[in-house]
């Protein structure tokens, strides 16, 4: 039975996999170490915090010493390493956090798993899952080929190269200290808990309350979109089944054109506010609650730096080694998304708080075109 810490289990990805794997194996314990920063939230594992076998510990994963002795306290076999910054346009106008926390947070929770699982402990049967992004192989043009595990780094934003270093140092330490790692890139992660900065939740949020849904760009940047009970699902393959040193790309098989994602979400609220006068009611300002349609909400904004034009993931490795196939499609997958917001309404003006607000209103501010000198706002990622 595998004794897990899953660094940043308070956050998007990392407590959906929590409630999974507790889900799907009761009794074995699980350590969650987060430092609940501005994406972290306690709330979202209040469905699970009473469970026996779960311990949530405040804490930041550059802190080495501390890692060691909740390795060596809670006599833990795997590390599931989810913690990071993920925010490209953060990234953009902060990247300092970024190196810290994805540089060199990971070579701290590293330098702690070979000091107790291997200088001190000496035993192979241990884990360390470090969890990575599509976005470290750069971008692909119209008629590419899906990236591949073998395909070389190129990364675009200060984000994706931290996590390109983070990769490298989780090699290296397989490779020159015997660390039994495995790393998994994945591609755009939806579904709940997901902090209303990424693009599905932002455009679900701001469709219900009748705010502008700033498209970056034409539109067309494409994105292979993976729903996240598919990607804890392709984790867990990888942690019972998957080899030392290899790494898996996880994907959706769903690729999709922004513009093409948002008119989807669009129809979606149409439809449900059609059907239901009780939504009509709670969200008054949405154009749906009106009769009108969604889509007039669209504002295309002016593009970020260094905007990956196309990402494809090529889950054929973890497929044929490992079992792993996406089951949600992309149309159903928003649906269920869009209803889970709807229905934990709480939880999302919880985190909408002054602080994000006051970061939105500072990055998204309105700018002037010089094509046709139209006020138009900064976007999302």
């Amino acid at each position: 039975m595998a004794r897990l810490l899953v660094t940043g289990g308070a956050g998007f990805i990392g407590v959906n996999f929590v409630h999974h794997w507790l889900a799907a194996h009761p009794g074995q314990r699980v350590v969650v170490l987060d430092a609940l920063t501005y994406a972290g939230n306690l709330k979202s594992l209040e469905p699970v915090r009473g469970r026996p076998e779960l311990r949530f510990e405040h804490g930041n994963i550059c802190d080495t010493e501390r890692v060691a002795a909740l390795l060596r306290e809670e006599r833990l076999d795997t590390i599931v390493h989810f913690a990071a910054e993920s925010h490209v346009d953060r990234s953009i106008h902060g990247p300092d956090a970024f190196v810290e926390t994805n540089v060199v947070g990971t070579h701290a929770l590293l330098k702690a798993a070979r000091t107790v699982w291997i200088k001190e402990q000496g035993t192979a049967a241990h884990r360390f899952h470090h969890v990575s992004t599509d976005e470290v192989y750069g971008s692909l043009e119209a008629d590419d080929p899906a990236f591949h595990e073998r395909t070389p780094y190129a990364p675009s934003s200060p984000y994706s190269a931290s996590k390109a270093a983070s990769d490298h140092l989780v090699r290296a330490y397989h490779c020159t200290f015997g660390l039994n790692v495995t790393t998994s890139n994945c591609s755009n992660n939806y579904g709940p808990y997901h902090f209303p900065e990424k693009l599905i939740p932002l455009m679900i949020v701001n469709i219900l309350e009748g705010r502008a849904l700033p498209v970056y760009g034409d539109g067309r940047n494409v994105r292979d979109w993976l729903h996240v009970t598919d990607h804890c699902r392709g984790i867990e393959l990888i942690l019972a089944r998957g080899s030392p040193g290899e790494v898996y790309n996880i994907g959706g098989g769903q690729e999709c054109a922004n513009i093409d994602l948002v008119r989807t979400l669009c129809g979606i609220v149409d439809q449900r506010l059609a059907a239901d006068g009780g939504l009509r009611e709670r969200f008054p300002a949405c154009p749906a609650a009106r009769g009108e349609r969604c889509e007039s909400l669209i504002t295309f904004v002016a593009d970020r730096p260094g905007h990956d034009r196309r990402y494809a993931i090529d889950c054929g490795k973890i497929e044929r080694a490992l079992g792993y196939r996406a089951r949600l499609a992309l149309d159903a997958g928003l649906r269920q998304t869009f209803d889970w917001y709807v229905s934990n309404e709480p939880w999302w003006r919880t985190v909408l708080d002054g602080s994000y607000q006051s970061w939105i209103q500072t990055h998204y501010s309105p700018v002037a075109t010089p094509a046709s000198g139209v006020a138009r706002t900064t976007g999302p990622s």
